[in-house]
């Protein structure tokens, strides 16, 4: 039998995009406060928390606010982000997730997401797919975001698992960081410039093939 117990997923890139929500709520504040910020910059945000993100853009503009005038500026992006999220639906599911989870829960292991999103209930109670899960951390359950290993060692305790017995699925660096920090095995969706340095890494999700991770 396998030694992994636990799968656990990322959201955002793993499980649904909303990362041109992202980018258009930060594009909409960046623009209202005559900041540059393009797609380019925005590739700097994946996997990274909001306040962090405020305070890259804010570097990057060298711009100095108050406390807070950056809790304002963070209040008002996810506003825009959360207008956005109105928009989805379970048809925004990526292509092959439904698949691998069903998978995986018929062969009885256990199943979470760990998202640096405080917004994951939002979305996933949107995507309806919150039954599919034992349990679900986000960027509330921890104070250390990612690449801290914080958030997925929370998630395997809350599993009632040992790390090394938990596999992660992330779609950004900061992630894969975090999930190899944390004693699981990383795997990376995306581009091997990006995630490259996971154990095992795919294009895409719909490309993810379990057998290579689950080795009898």
């Amino acid at each position: 039998m396998s030694k992994f117990r636990g799968f656990i997923f990322d959201l955002d890139g793993v499980i649904t995009d909303t990362a041109e929500y992202h980018y258009l709520g930060w594009k909409k504040l960046a623009d209202e406060e005559n900041m540059e910020f393009d797609r380019e910059f925005n590739e700097k945000f994946r996997g990274v928390s909001r306040m962090e993100c405020l305070d890259l853009l804010l570097e990057a503009n060298d711009r100095k606010v108050t406390p807070e005038e950056r809790k304002e500026l963070a209040e008002r992006k996810n506003n825009y982000y959360q207008e956005y999220l109105k928009n989805i639906s379970k048809d925004n599911l990526l292509d092959g997730i439904e698949e691998i989870l069903n998978n995986l829960k018929d062969k009885g292991y256990k199943l979470a997401i760990a998202s640096a999103s405080k917004n994951t209930s939002i979305v996933v109670g949107k995507l309806d797919i919150k039954d599919m899960f034992d349990t679900i951390s986000d960027g509330h359950s921890v104070k250390k975001s990612k690449p801290a290993p914080d958030l997925f060692l929370y998630t395997a305790e809350n599993l009632n698992l040992k790390p090394e017995e938990c596999v992660v699925f992330e779609d950004a660096a900061a992630g894969v960081d975090a999930a190899i920090a944390a004693n699981m095995i990383a795997v990376g969706i995306g581009p091997k410039k990006r995630v490259g340095h996971a154990h095992y890494q795919f294009d895409s999700v719909k490309e993810i093939k379990l057998g290579k991770i689950i080795k009898k």
